[in-house]
């Protein structure tokens, strides 16, 4: 029997797994990486962020060739090679596999590829391609991810109904694709397929598209789609689906009728799934939601005193960069640190066209729980730095303690919006005023000074727009 000990063994190789190991082993701790896959990364990595976002940047560039007609440059039709394209999204992530490979030698993490499973609080069976191992740990942190819901009227067995998994593998671009689901995933992989010629049709049961996002945020996207896409259905829903040669025979429920219509594929975009089950939690004393997303208090501690639970599987927002943070505050309380139970502002990111970002408190939120706020705007309409990209369509917001000047929040749609919020989140998580923020000096042109003119117009002294004087 293979059995080995360690100081902190940790479930999971994706941006919560990995960065609990990194941070543990350079503070000193002897670490036991067990990932499932042949590769670190997880989902995020090999099936999520990366690719997608790779797609994207290389659709972008149709859509920037298209636009430069009016530039005075022209170029003929793409011509889109599938294959290579995969290929090369392909050759990123093998890129970056080999990169945390790397950086998990040179820290002196043990990796092991295999399936973990708790036969106790203290003790871990690793099934692996050569056989069984045990690990006798200390503590372990829980990082095993989600995957995307298929619900079983969706579940047909059939190729060409894909989640997100699939559709990043690019195997052709289908003539017909439906969306079911107008959330970012549904919206980002939406416009990737769109923009390399299918017709896409999204359905959505609620009355809009990203319903995290502040609707004039929305908006923008909105607009876009509704011009690059073939149809965008609300309150709408998918009753039935149904193999019909080589198309899918889909059942729709909206305006008052039922329609039925063949599809050449199907993209299933309704949320993700905690992987929590056939691990041996119930072996351990930590405990599990109604949705089977791992308990955990401030300090990501699961009810079992040696168990943490980090990422997805924690629940709450599901992104990459949370994993990460909780990563290191696991790491933290299992070295006596204890953070109880302040929030980390983390900040959310749609790579739509526009790219749409925001963090703190929203809007909406501020009116659901009945918080007074205020707020300011910088129309991109004033930017001259957005008119040298044609995307005018942008919108800087914040959102302002009353009396204190405080940003709550801070909103951005527009080009790039995923690279401007980061300072949105400094000025959250600092507790920085709007006069802190109109006072900082902005490079010129640049997207960025739209968070200065629009800290700028609450006072009513904002450059390139007219505002009400604040009195």
């Amino acid at each position: 029997m293979n059995s080995t000990e360690s100081e902190i063994v940790i479930v999971g190789g994706g941006p919560g797994g990995y960065a609990a190991a990194f941070y543990a082993a350079d503070l000193g701790r002897k670490v036991t990486l067990i990932e499932r896959d042949d590769r670190l990364g997880g989902v995020c990595m090999n099936r999520g962020c990366i690719p997608s976002k790779a797609l994207l940047n290389a659709t972008h560039g149709i859509v920037t060739a298209r636009e430069s007609a009016k530039r005075g440059i022209s170029f003929g039709e793409p011509q889109i090679d599938v294959s290579k394209l995969r290929d090369w999204k392909n050759a990123i992530l093998s890129k970056l596999a080999g990169g945390l490979k790397m950086l998990a030698d040179k820290r002196g993490v043990q990796v092991i590829h295999g399936r973990g499973y708790f036969e106790g609080s203290d003790r871990l069976r690793v099934e692996t391609g050569s056989g069984q191992q045990f690990i006798r740990f200390q503590k372990a942190i829980i990082a095993v991810g989600s995957r995307p819901a298929l619900p079983k009227v969706f579940d047909l067995g059939n190729p060409r109904i894909m989640t997100s998994t699939e559709a990043l593998e690019v195997d052709e671009i289908p003539g017909t694709l439906l969306v079911i689901g107008g959330g970012y995933i549904g919206m980002e992989l939406g416009t990737v397929y769109a923009t390399l010629g299918s017709q896409v049709t999204v359905v959505e049961a609620l009355d809009s598209i990203l319903m995290g996002a502040d609707a004039d945020l929305a908006r923008p996207v909105m607009l876009y789609a509704k011009k690059a896409f073939k149809e965008l259905r609300f309150k709408a829903k998918v009753t039935k689906m149904a193999t019909a040669g080589k198309q899918i025979k889909v059942t729709t429920e909206f305006n008052g009728q039922t329609v039925e219509e063949l599809y050449d594929r199907v993209l299933v975009s309704v949320g993700r799934t905690p992987n929590s089950a056939d691990m041996g939690i119930e072996n351990t004393k930590a405990q599990l939601d109604d949705r089977g997303f791992i308990k955990v208090d401030g300090n990501q501690q699961t009810d079992d005193q040696n168990i943490y639970a980090i990422g997805d599987i924690s629940g709450g927002v599901l992104l990459a960069h949370k994993a990460s943070k909780e990563a290191r505050i696991a790491v933290e309380a299992i070295l006596g640190e204890v953070h109880g139970a302040g929030k980390a502002v983390i900040p959310a990111v749609v790579f739509t066209d526009p790219e749409v970002a925001w963090c703190g408190l929203t809007e909406s939120e501020a009116k659901e729980k009945g918080v007074e706020v205020e707020i300011s705007k910088f129309p991109w309409g004033a930017s001259g730095r957005a008119m040298t990209f044609d995307r005018v369509d942008g919108l800087t917001k914040l959102i302002i303690e009353p009396g204190t000047d405080r940003i709550l929040g801070v909103g951005i749609v527009g080009h790039g919006a995923g690279e401007l919020i980061g300072e949105g989140v400094v000025a959250v998580e600092m507790g920085a005023t709007a006069k802190d923020l109109a006072l900082i000096v902005h490079p010129h042109p640049t997207l960025s000074e739209t968070l200065m003119e629009a800290a700028e117009a609450f006072y009513g002294h904002a450059t390139h727009t007219l505002a009400a004087r604040k009195k």
